[in-house]
């Protein structure tokens, strides 16, 4: 992934700096995004179940197949994909919410979300992989 060639994302004098600069850049965007769109998302369901975070995962994921379909320029999946998906997707918090879920005797839904997750993020980056090929021929 993150294929490409002479873009600000590689090795000349001073890709190092832009890659980070990208990177950081991608994740000022992503985070809030993912705090708004998980608020938004879980104050709609009135639920103990994780939906916001997993709704975030499965986007990023999304992002992420789209992106090494269309085989995007180094510099390209330093801001969306290392930066912006890197920022809204949170495996940490998935577990973290799995944790509390089987702590709290909530068992079934705890492996529900972790089997969700799984299976809602796989599906979606190979969704998104196949939707850039398509479009992109």
């Amino acid at each position: 992934m993150g294929g490409g060639g002479g873009d600000a994302g590689g090795r000349g004098a001073g890709g190092g700096r832009v890659t980070w600069l990208l990177v950081a850049a991608g994740a000022a965007v992503g985070a809030p995004l993912r705090y708004l769109t998980d608020r938004a998302v879980q104050g709609r369901h009135d639920s103990v179940f994780p939906w916001g975070t997993l709704v975030v995962n499965a986007g990023a994921s999304l992002v992420l197949g789209v992106l090494a379909g269309a085989l995007v320029s180094s510099g390209t999946y330093a801001l969306i994909g290392t930066g912006l998906c890197g920022a809204l997707s949170t495996y940490s918090t998935f577990s973290y919410e799995t944790l509390r879920l089987a702590e709290r005797g909530w068992t079934f839904l705890a492996a529900a979300n972790a089997g969700a997750s799984l299976l809602v993020g796989l599906g979606a980056v190979f969704l998104g992989f196949d939707l850039a090929r398509g479009l992109l021929g």
